[in-house]
């Protein structure tokens, strides 16, 4: 009786001991995987902002490009390139029609 007794024990302490030791092993990574995500966060967000002004450089360059070809356009006489503005030729329309 004895020894079914002491199988019991070591069996639930086994079990108990595997729980425990796999939910130890989760959080070490757990926190090993926090500690890393923590420290790379300020080279990370050193990239984005990085990122974002190269695209805001671009659009804001592109932005007075256009600006710039807007007044350009706008201040820019044609007339003195334009050739003579031709003139419509006016038919006079038939005021009987042959054959009635």
């Amino acid at each position: 009786m004895e020894q079914a007794v002491i199988a019991a024990l070591l069996l639930m302490g086994l079990l108990i001991g595997c729980g425990v030791g796999a939910a130890y092993a989760r959080a070490k990574r757990g926190w090993t995987d926090y500690r890393t995500i923590k420290n790379s966060v300020p080279g990370a967000r050193r990239t984005a902002w990085v990122a974002i002004r190269a695209v805001l450089t671009k659009v804001g360059v592109i932005a007075l490009l256009l600006v710039g070809a807007a007044a350009y356009a706008a201040t820019s006489s044609d007339h003195e390139r334009a050739g003579p503005v031709p003139t419509p030729t006016v038919t006079p329309t038939p005021t009987r029609r042959a054959g009635r």
